[in-house]
């Protein structure tokens, strides 16, 4: 009996680029308000709006986009230009329009898997944007299940692992987040890869489940295929 039978990935930063376009539309963000505010107090400023919203708004680049207007909106005591404003939705509409970029060894890594285990896309934000994504990544028909989810949570793993496998501790979550991707993971019984990617969202952060067993860090998605064989 095989020891893993299932596979999940990550999308964004984990199979194509995400986390880039963020920062320079923060650098953008910064640029259009220099006259308000420093960079430093500008970007802490919208930090706290992204965390207040993702119960409003969850993840993605609309709720971003309303973050960085609410904040816009805040620093210049409600004085900011329209003309502003309508660049921050120029630039989020930039954003739903840029072509993927995959990462290295993605669809390799992919389709190594796929030939011997069920593999699965299991990812968080707005759902047309995800569906978009994907279409474009030419990645799509390697998966046997895709899952666009709210939120990455214990209980929402191991519902997805039930669904699709034969449970958390027969399957692996692949990504570069560690409180998204790899803690819950472990948590609900099952491996935990991170991929770092280099560009980490502050609110992704976590500890690194270091002495946990089942956890492993790759150092890109071409050393995934092996790790698997390894575990069996």
């Amino acid at each position: 009996m095989q020891n893993l039978t299932t596979i999940g990935f990550d999308a964004d930063d984990t199979l194509w680029q995400n986390e880039r376009f963020f920062r320079l539309t923060q650098e953008r963000f910064a640029d259009l308000l220099r006259d308000h505010a420093d960079t430093d107090h500008l970007m802490a400023r919208l930090l706290e709006a992204e965390r207040r919203n993702l119960g409003h708004y969850g993840f993605g680049i609309k709720g971003f986009v309303l973050s960085m207007i609410e904040t816009a909106i805040e620093v210049t005591a409600q004085r900011v230009p329209a003309s502003v404003i309508a660049e921050l939705i120029a630039a989020g509409q930039d954003m739903l329009r840029h072509p993927i970029e995959l990462l290295p060894h993605a669809r390799e890594a992919v389709t190594a898997v796929a030939g011997t285990h069920r593999v699965l896309l299991i990812t968080k934000g707005d759902l047309l944007d995800q569906e978009r994504k994907l279409a474009q990544s030419g990645l799509g028909d390697l998966f046997d299940g895709v899952e666009i989810v709210s939120a990455k949570t214990t209980p929402v793993y191991e519902g997805i692992f039930a669904r699709h496998g034969d449970g958390a501790a027969r399957a692996m979550m692949v990504g570069d987040s560690m409180r998204s991707d790899v803690v819950p993971v472990i948590e609900a019984g099952g491996w935990g890869v991170h991929v770092p990617h280099g560009l980490v969202w502050e609110i992704e952060m976590a500890e690194t489940p270091s002495t946990a067993p089942r956890y492993r860090e790759l150092p890109d998605l071409g050393a995934l295929a092996d790790l698997v064989r390894e575990i069996g």
